[in-house]
């Protein structure tokens, strides 16, 4: 039975309990959290499978988390977001508490505005929504292609256009970027979210990204990123914090970049493993390996596209295939979001249907422009709920 939280704009509800809301802090863990709120850590940590286990490591610091009490002050419930897909769920059953990784439930909302420049993007852009996030996307979508710092004039505008995803009435997670403008010195430069997922310019050319092309060369995607995952074997929420490529075993692997094997070695429910850590706090993880290419070693300097492994199906896997993971500074992202592809710019019919979307995507950054309605910011909510009990057919 899966219990979820249900947000209610009420100021009274039968049987409510109130919601405390936290932050976590910088160097707390999920053992010291639960010996702070004196929960039993056998229970929901040293019995818990080695994945689970692995999972509480995915807390990251500022993330807002909730905590239900009783009437009495006793804990009924808790959620732990461990991304914007999935969280993990502390529950009271029977006297006793229970462990369970579910889904998040979210709400996305599409949100826009235009702002002119009095200072710089990022500050004008936190002045006017209030979210360090949204400014971070903004500057870092132009990093590689504008300089901020030399080329921007006050009274040059700028427009976002980016889906926000809210959890329990407040803004949560990264903002995504579908189309962003900055004017200089009269010119409209553009970035846009096309449909494969990832971002181009004006002239339908790629933005450029970090790595280089697969790490296994022409191999099957056989399962994507997903921040939560209904596990077949398993039977519960996992996150799947990579993409698989099917291939046969003993294909060469090759490093997505140039970096330092921090870790060649066996690793779990991972197998054979390699992770090289690379420039601007990226790390690459290639998992379920047959075996590691002669000379890979821990400490050992590899260049991107360096054979260092070869596919197999080691650890927890149902075939050959490698299991390739992005991280930056300890957090998944997707690769296919980040990894170039060896096309930089779109042909055909693929580059017909971005000018179409592009169209319309101007279309909506002019209304902004025209338009200048101030950004609105959401409303405090009330930190009251009651509790929704739902079966698995429910």
């Amino acid at each position: 039975m899966i219990r979820f939280f249900i947000l209610l704009l009420l100021t009274t509800a039968l049987f409510s309990s109130v919601v405390e809301r936290y932050r976590w802090k910088n160097g707390e863990t999920y053992l010291i959290f639960l010996e702070k709120n004196k929960l039993p850590t056998r229970d929901l940590y040293y019995n818990l499978d080695k994945d689970d286990q692995r999972l509480t490591e995915e807390m990251r610091t500022g993330v807002h988390y909730q905590i239900l009490r009783d009437n009495n002050g006793t804990i009924e419930q808790v959620l732990l977001p461990l991304n914007d897909e999935l969280q993990i769920h502390i529950y009271k059953d029977k006297q006793k508490y229970k462990f369970e990784a579910i889904p998040i439930i979210a709400t996305t909302k599409q949100e826009a505005f235009s702002t002119t420049i009095t200072s710089s993007p990022m500050y004008n852009i936190l002045k006017e929504t209030g979210s360090k996030k949204v400014a971070q996307i903004f500057v870092s979508s132009f990093r590689r292609s504008l300089n901020f710092k030399n080329d921007i004039r006050k009274g040059d505008r700028l427009v976002m256009i980016y889906d926000q995803k809210y959890r329990l009435g407040q803004p949560f997670s990264m903002p995504t970027l579908k189309v962003a403008m900055i004017e200089m010195h009269k010119k409209k430069h553009f970035i846009y979210l096309n449909s494969d997922g990832r971002y181009y310019d004006e002239k339908g050319h790629e933005v450029e990204g970090f790595l280089l092309a697969r790490p296994v060369r022409g191999a099957r995607i056989s399962s994507y990123f997903s921040k939560r995952r209904w596990h077949p074997v398993l039977h519960k929420w996992k996150a799947h914090l990579g993409v698989d490529y099917a291939a046969r075993r003993g294909t060469p692997v090759h490093a997505a970049g140039s970096g330092t094997v921090i870790y060649c070695a066996r690793a779990g429910s991972y197998g054979n493993l390699i992770k090289i850590r690379h420039a601007d706090g990226y790390e690459t993880r290639y998992a379920h390996l047959k075996s590691f290419r002669r000379g890979i070693h821990r400490g050992k300097h590899v260049k991107k596209g360096q054979v260092i492994a070869y596919v197999g199906t080691t650890g927890r896997s149902t075939g050959p295939h490698l299991h390739f993971e992005l991280r930056k500074r300890g957090r998944a992202i997707n690769p296919l979001r980040v990894v170039q592809v060896t096309t930089k710019k779109l042909h055909g019919k693929a580059r017909k249907a971005f000018l179409q979307r592009k169209k319309e995507y101007d279309k909506e950054v002019e209304a902004q422009l025209q338009k200048k309605v101030p950004f609105q910011k959401s409303k405090k909510l009330e930190d009251r709920c009651y509790i929704h009990y739902r079966g698995k057919n429910g």
